[in-house]
Formats: structure tokens, C-alpha cells, sequence
């Protein structure tokens, strides 16, 4: 006689879910993004792989939370998870991946942001949180794993998209397409999200921000806008109105 189990009950779904190796990493790649969905009416959460401890000026976990949900509060996001995964012992492995894609089956979002690449001279966890992601995205669709997964129902998730966090290499990954995403109303509350973490960037550590501030008015720039974002699609990007897209709404005559 087969047994059935209780359904799991699940939280209100998200559109997007943004995951960063470290509280800020989602911030200062991809927080004007986020700003402006969340303007635009959609649910937007971030996952951090790690609480980012220790570092030299943090008093502990405690500090760089509530800094964290400080940001979070000012880029207006509805959820922000923290993982209990290690910082600085960060690697890809089953564990890892599946512990991200129970938060993706659990939360159901159509889109997730993950990290791009590897970033030289900074943190390795960066490429390992990418490898996690990638792999966690293609194991929230798989079924007959329900042991793995905890009863939690599949979720496929529709599309990923990449951001780049390495802000001193102008080299950057192969994708199916790169864009530039609008964050000219949005750039102030980036800004402010990455000023909440004042135990990682104090005053001495102001080059951040001014490297922050002028790629994204370059980017932006370079695309038509105040100030903007790259971000990488993991797939082929492909145009429905290729006109309207390069060219805007057609002028009446």
C-alpha cells in the first residue's frame, strides 16, 4: 500500500532570486537591477551562500547580517536568506547544490541571477558560488529525487542571467548575449545598499564606490542611459521586434 506524504508548505513565490557568495556581492553587481524590478512590481529575494565571515573590521556574523538586512530593506527586496555554507572554505559540491536548490524549489522563481566568472585577486568563493548556482538552477527541475529534495516540489526555473563582479578585469565571460540593464533612477539606492555594509567598505575604502559609480555611468552611457548594469544571459537572447528593441517606439510621421 503506497503512503502519501503531506503536501510541504510553501511561502508566497518570487519572480526573481538573485545569489551572491557574500552579503554585498549582489549589491555591487547587480542592486540597481533589483531596485528597479522591485519598482517595477515584481518579488525579488537574495541568497547568500555564505554570512561573508570573518573579515578584519566585522565584530562577527551578527553585524554583517544586520548590515545585510539593512541593504536588502533599502533596495526594497521582499526576502533575503543567508546560508550557512563557509566563507573563505566556499567549493562546489552535491551538498552545497542542493541546499541552494531547496531555497529555488521553495521560493519558485521564473528568474535567477548568479555570478559570472572567476575575480582575480579577489575572493575564490566568487567562481565557486557561480559553479553552486548554475548546478542548483538544473537541479530544482529534476524530478524523481523527492528524498534528496525533502518532499519539495520540482520547480523549473525559466531563464538565468549573469552578473559580473570583477570590477578591475574589463575582460568578460562568453554568454548567450550581454546587455546593459537601466539603473539610472536606481543608482543612488545601489550606492546606499553597498554604504550599509560599513564594517567592509569604510572610509578608506571610498576607491570602491567611485569604481562602483563609474562603470555603471560608463555602461550606461555607452548604452543611452544615466547609469547602467551588464548582466550575461546564460542562453542565446534572442529579439521578438528587433526595430522596436535598437530603435524605441516608431515615430508617427
Amino acid at each position: 500500500m503506497s503512503m502519501e506524504t503531506d503536501p510541504v508548505e510553501l511561502p508566497e513565490p518570487l519572480d526573481v532570486i538573485a545569489v551572491g557568495a557574500h552579503p554585498d556581492d549582489v549589491e555591487i553587481g547587480c542592486g540597481g537591477t533589483l531596485a528597479t524590478m522591485v519598482r517595477q512590481g515584481l518579488r525579488v529575494g537574495i541568497v547568500d551562500l555564505t554570512d561573508g565571515e570573518p573579515t578584519p573590521m566585522s565584530s562577527g556574523p551578527e553585524e554583517r547580517l544586520q548590515e545585510a538586512q539593512e541593504a536588502a530593506r533599502i533596495l526594497g527586496v521582499q526576502v533575503r536568506e543567508t546560508m550557512s555554507l563557509p566563507n573563505r572554505r566556499l567549493f562546489d559540491g552535491f551538498d552545497e547544490r542542493v541546499a541552494l536548490a531547496k531555497i529555488f524549489r521553495r521560493y519558485r522563481p521564473q528568474l535567477v541571477l548568479g555570478i559570472a566568472d572567476k575575480t582575480p585577486m579577489a575572493s575564490p568563493d566568487h567562481w565557486q558560488a557561480m559553479q553552486i548556482t548554475d548546478a542548483a538552477v538544473f537541479y530544482s527541475r529534476l524530478s524523481k529525487w523527492d528524498e534528496i529534495f525533502e518532499n519539495l516540489p520540482v520547480h523549473r526555473i525559466q531563464k538565468q542571467i549573469w552578473y559580473p563582479l570583477g570590477l578591475q578585469n574589463f575582460s568578460l565571460p562568453e554568454g548567450g548575449g550581454r546587455f546593459v540593464s537601466d539603473i539610472s533612477e536606481a543608482l543612488g539606492v545601489k550606492l546606499e545598499a553597498i554604504r550599509a555594509y560599513k564594517t567592509q567598505f569604510p572610509p578608506g575604502k571610498q576607491r570602491v564606490f567611485q569604481l562602483v559609480e563609474s562603470q555603471n555611468r560608463l555602461l550606461g552611457t555607452s548604452a543611452g542611459f544615466a547609469a547602467g548594469e551588464m548582466l550575461i544571459t546564460s542562453t542565446t537572447l534572442g529579439l521578438r521586434n528587433v526595430f522596436e528593441t535598437i530603435c524605441g517606439s516608431r515615430e508617427a510621421i
